[in-house]
């Protein structure tokens, strides 16, 4: 019998979803990518945020080579297994509900593919991240090439690629990779509190200004500048009919609200 490769849980309205296959560096294998589309296509009404983390010393070690070696699959099986990839991972990035990832250790391949789906990622200091996949012979399948292409730009992910090297945690918050760093060592609280933080601050947000938020931006990019600009007014327009708009921005005219500061 197949292990569930999630475990989700629920503090408030924020859902704590663990990759749960340690012995495996979490690695993906087809089981896993169908529990993670079917999750993510049916996120909780009363869910506004998700934190994604994993079980063990490291986030995702990317596809199950065991697997993929044992299938010796056709090239017509295995670009239907990246659609289903490319589906998953889509239902992450474009739920509509903002997804906070927190990674420790390998976060390698298709488990760097799973993180760039993710919306704000937290790292702890032992994180590390690379695209080995020229070196096996393979090449990227679960959606590299559209998302962690545009995070760290084509050429990068080219050289990372050919050379197959490992990029440390600091590296890859340059490269924008993750967006925090926890390092317990020098006083930071661990990577998973800092994570459930954010989530709880994203969550307190206007839901319907978080779904334009993770929804519109990434699709903005992708059309010209003028219809970027229009959709972008679009949207705005639509935001501006949420319900509690008018509650908050009264709170904001009458300094109820917090300020905007450095330390805010």
């Amino acid at each position: 019998m197949h292990k569930p490769y999630l475990s989700v849980t629920e503090d408030g309205p924020v859902a704590v979803v663990t990759l749960s296959r340690p012995e495996k560096r979490n690695a993906i294998d087809e089981a896993s990518v169908n529990e993670i589309e079917a999750w993510f296509s049916k996120i909780p009404p009363h869910i506004r945020v998700v934190l994604m983390k994993a079980e063990g010393d490291h986030f995702c070690a990317g596809l199950d080579l065991r697997e993929h070696h044992d299938k010796a699959r056709s090239g017509v099986e295995f670009m239907r297994v990246c659609q289903g990839w490319h589906r998953a991972f889509d239902r992450i990035q474009h739920s509509g509900v903002p997804v906070v990832a927190v990674m420790q250790g390998a976060v390698v391949g298709g488990g760097l593919e799973l993180a760039s789906a993710a919306h704000v990622r937290v790292a702890d200091a032992s994180t590390y991240f690379a695209l080995p996949e020229g070196t096996r012979g393979i090449f990227t399948g679960g959606g590299a090439t559209v998302r962690t292409a545009r995070i760290i730009t084509p050429g990068r992910m080219v050289e990372m690629m050919l050379t197959g090297r490992v990029v440390d945690v600091h590296e890859g918050k340059a490269m924008g990779l993750c967006h925090y760093i926890c390092d317990e060592a020098k006083g930071d609280k661990p990577a998973a509190e800092l994570g459930m933080e954010l989530a709880r601050k994203i969550a307190g947000n206007a839901p319907l200004s978080n779904y334009a938020i993770v929804t519109g931006i990434h699709k903005i990019a992708d059309m010209s500048a003028t219809d970027g600009l229009y959709t972008e007014g679009l949207i705005m327009a639509m935001v501006q009919s949420g319900e509690d708009v008018q509650a908050r921005l009264g709170d904001f005219v009458h300094k109820r609200a917090h300020k905007v500061t450095l330390e805010s």
